[in-house]
C-alpha cells in the first residue's frame, strides 16, 4: 500500500488497480476508512470526527492530485507521486 501523504498521525494511501469509485485509504489510531476522492466522503470505515474534517480539508486543497493519482494507480508500472501533508 503506497503511502502518498502523512499529517497529524493520518496516513494516506491508495492501492494499485483498485475498485471504483475513485477514492483514497487513510489509517489513524489503528482505524481505517476510504474516502471519495470526489466528494471527501467516507464510502467504507470510520475515523475520529476530527480527523475525517482534517482528511477532508485535505481533499478539498489536494483533488487534483489525488485523481492524478488515482488515474496513474489503474496502469501497468504507475508511479504515485506523494502529496503535500496538511499544515
Amino acid at each position: 500500500m503506497p503511502e502518498i501523504s502523512r499529517f497529524f498521525g493520518i496516513t494516506i494511501y491508495m492501492y494499485f488497480k483498485d475498485h471504483l469509485p475513485p477514492h483514497f485509504h487513510a489509517e489513524y489510531g489503528g482505524q481505517e476508512a476510504q474516502f471519495s476522492i470526489e466528494t471527501g466522503n467516507i464510502i467504507v470505515g470510520d475515523l475520529p470526527r476530527k480527523q475525517i474534517r482534517l482528511i477532508q480539508a485535505w481533499v478539498e486543497i489536494y483533488r487534483d492530485d489525488l485523481n492524478i493519482n488515482y488515474e496513474e494507480s489503474l496502469r501497468d508500472n504507475g508511479q504515485l507521486r506523494k502529496i503535500r501533508p496538511l499544515q
